[in-house]
C-alpha cells in the first residue's frame, strides 16, 4: 500500500460527532494516565520501546491523545497519514519495536471503551481501527523511508 492509498482510506472515515470529541477532550488526562500505567506494567515493555525510552513512550501517549483530539476536530486525511508515518519513522529510529503500536493501540481501544460512553466509543473507534489495521502499511512505508536516510 502506498501513502496515497492510506490518505484515501483515511478520507473515508466518518466525522466524529462533537459529543464524542468533547468527552474525549474532557477525559484526555485520565486516559493518558491509564495508558501509561497499563503499558508500564507490561512484562515486555522494554522490548517494545527500548531500555531508555519509557519517558519517550509517555510523551508519545500524551501527544497521541492531543493529536487524536485535533484530527477528530479538524479531519485532514493527508495530515493524519503523514503524521502517523512520521511517528513510526521517528520512534522506530529510536528503538521502538513495530509491535509497540499493536500493544499501544489495543490498550487505547480498551481504555476508551471502558471510560467513554458507548456512543462516544462507537464514534471514535473507526479512527482507532484505521490506525490498527494499517500498522503493517505504516511500518513498511516508514521502514522504506528510514532505509532511504541510511
Amino acid at each position: 500500500m502506498k501513502r496515497e492509498d492510506l490518505i484515501e482510506s483515511a478520507g473515508e472515515l466518518e466525522k466524529v460527532i462533537p459529543e464524542a470529541i468533547n468527552e474525549y477532550r474532557e477525559k484526555q488526562d485520565k486516559l493518558v494516565s491509564i495508558i501509561n500505567e497499563r503499558m508500564l506494567k507490561r512484562a515486555d515493555i522494554k522490548e517494545l520501546v527500548g531500555e531508555q525510552n519509557l519517558d519517550m513512550m509517555k510523551d508519545n501517549h500524551k501527544n497521541h491523545a492531543m493529536f487524536v483530539e485535533a484530527i477528530m476536530s479538524n479531519p485532514n486525511p493527508e495530515v493524519l497519514t503523514d503524521t502517523v508515518l512520521w511517528v513510526f519513522r521517528s520512534y522506530r529510529s529510536r528503538g521502538f519495536h513495530q509491535n509497540y503500536w499493536s500493544a499501544q493501540l489495543s490498550t487505547w481501544i480498551d481504555i476508551i471503551k471502558a471510560n467513554l460512553s458507548g456512543k462516544s466509543f462507537d464514534a471514535i473507534y473507526p479512527l482507532y481501527n484505521w490506525f490498527t489495521i494499517n500498522i503493517p502499511h505504516f511500518t513498511n512505508l516508514s521502514d522504506k523511508q528510514l532505509d532511504h536516510f541510511r
